[in-house]
């Protein structure tokens, strides 16, 4: 079979590798002529582990290449699939579907044949509708059908969520397209992989829902954490005991400075958009919305406690920028609110990321750029972890101690133990669990 993959992002990229390694002829389409030349010279432009071998073992083999020319990538694929951005539209929070628009009218041009055009672009219910009418609009004797294909790629380990994936979801109701999108995932079935055949419409709300409902277990935990710090318990056994019940499940009941990334942002309110115009408003995401915001923000505020109350003048290290380790994503990082507000406050910010440093850059201003954990910590006063990177889960707390102008440790992500942070000589604050002073 032979794909064309509309879009080089994160998700067009990851997804056309995969497909290739499935066996699958894919090209890879996108107007970033500077993009495409930097992946004909074997340059990944997104950090995902494991994607740089994926991507030269099939190029060599011949069965992934990269092209400006939807023209020529269209022509002759059994599917198209449309994985351009979704962002988050300015002014009223709607999806911003002007991409996948424009996709398509270039799609309608270039057909040849039947083709399956398949939506992989995180998309609001109705949009596969849209997607129908411009590309017919533009060749009403085109033979296709439309159909939605969400994705579940988690940054970090999507690779092994498209290889081995919980569940796929196909939203269509045209037998010709359904034996397509079964003999492009037909290696899945050798996993017993689940596959969800249904509606368009279903489809793309099952992506929605499934975002908002992790976002909103996220949400949950850190709200308890808070409780727990009232009240003196701890969050982790908390979610270590509901998260043994099997209609709760452990997963996403980490406690920490709120979630952000490409995702959870952007499709939560978009969900939420999408339910206020049906007249069916769905008040829990907009709650975990408003509770998400509020909580990144109020990051930069514990830090400063930590401080003695204050950073004015003060040295602070920060270990971790991106929204999660195991990426170079700054989309909506607790650290794009806590940085600013620490500078605001007076404090002169270091700051390291194993993999996020060139993409911090092009947010934040004012910080110190550091080489490593330890160069961050010279002479500061405060130290944070805010990405759970796995370097940062063994500190030479010795070292640290030594390098430190004051032993404060506010750990946001919860890696490290109280007592050994009590023997080190620290004073330690973390999230929903007893902190200690220094021993």
């Amino acid at each position: 079979m032979r794909i064309a993959m509309i879009g080089t992002g994160y998700v067009g990229l990851v997804s056309g590798a995969c497909f290739s390694e499935f066996g699958v002829d894919v090209i890879c389409v996108d107007n970033a002529v500077d993009k495409i030349d930097r992946l004909n010279r074997g340059e990944i432009p997104i950090y995902e582990p494991g994607l740089e071998g994926l991507v030269a073992s099939n190029v060599k083999a011949g069965r992934l290449s990269f092209t400006t020319d939807l023209k020529t990538a269209v022509h002759g694929s059994d599917a198209v699939f449309i994985a351009v951005g979704t962002p988050t539209r300015r002014g009223d929070g709607h999806a911003d579907l002007s991409y996948v628009y424009a996709a398509a009218k270039e799609i309608a041009e270039a057909l040849n044949g039947y083709t399956v055009i398949v939506t992989k672009s995180t998309v609001p219910v109705g949009t596969g509708d849209e997607v129908e009418r411009i590309i017919r609009g533009a060749r009403p004797d085109a033979e296709f059908d439309v159909v939605s294909n969400p994705e579940f790629l988690r940054e970090g380990s999507a690779i092994n969520d498209f290889m081995r994936p919980d569940r796929v979801v196909i939203g269509t109701e045209a037998e010709r397209a359904r034996e397509v999108m079964r003999q492009l995932y037909r290696p899945l079935h050798l996993i017993e992989t689940p596959i969800i055949f249904t509606t368009r419409t279903t489809s793309e709300l099952i992506k929605y829902a499934a975002n908002s409902f992790l976002a909103t277990k996220i949400t949950f935990i850190n709200e308890i954490a808070d409780l727990c710090e009232v009240v003196d318990a701890n969050v982790q056994n908390v979610a270590k005991a509901i998260g043994l019940d099997g209609r709760i499940g452990g997963k996403f009941l980490h406690a920490g400075p709120g979630y952000g990334g490409s995702c959870f942002p952007k499709d939560t309110i978009a969900l939420v958009r999408t339910a206020q115009d049906a007249g069916r408003p769905l008040r829990i995401v907009e709650a975990v919305i408003d509770i998400n915001d509020t909580r990144k923000k109020s990051m930069a505020g514990r830090i400063i406690e930590a401080s003695g109350g204050s950073v004015e003048g003060k040295i602070v290290a920060l270990l971790g920028l991106t929204f999660k380790p195991n990426t170079d994503d700054m989309r909506d990082a607790p650290s794009l609110d806590i940085v600013p507000a620490l500078i605001a406050a007076g404090a002169r910010v270091r700051a390291y990321d194993p993999e996020g440093m060139e993409e911090a850059k092009k947010h934040l201003d004012g910080v110190e750029w550091c080489e490593n954990a330890y160069d961050t910590m010279e002479d500061a006063s405060v130290v944070s972890i805010i990405t759970e990177w796995n370097e940062f889960r063994a500190l030479d707390l010795k070292r640290a101690k030594t390098l430190m102008k004051e032993p404060v440790l506010v750990d946001l992500r919860n890696i490290y133990n109280a007592d050994e942070m009590a023997a080190a000589g620290f004073r330690y604050s973390c999230i929903g669990r007893p902190g200690v002073a220094a021993g």
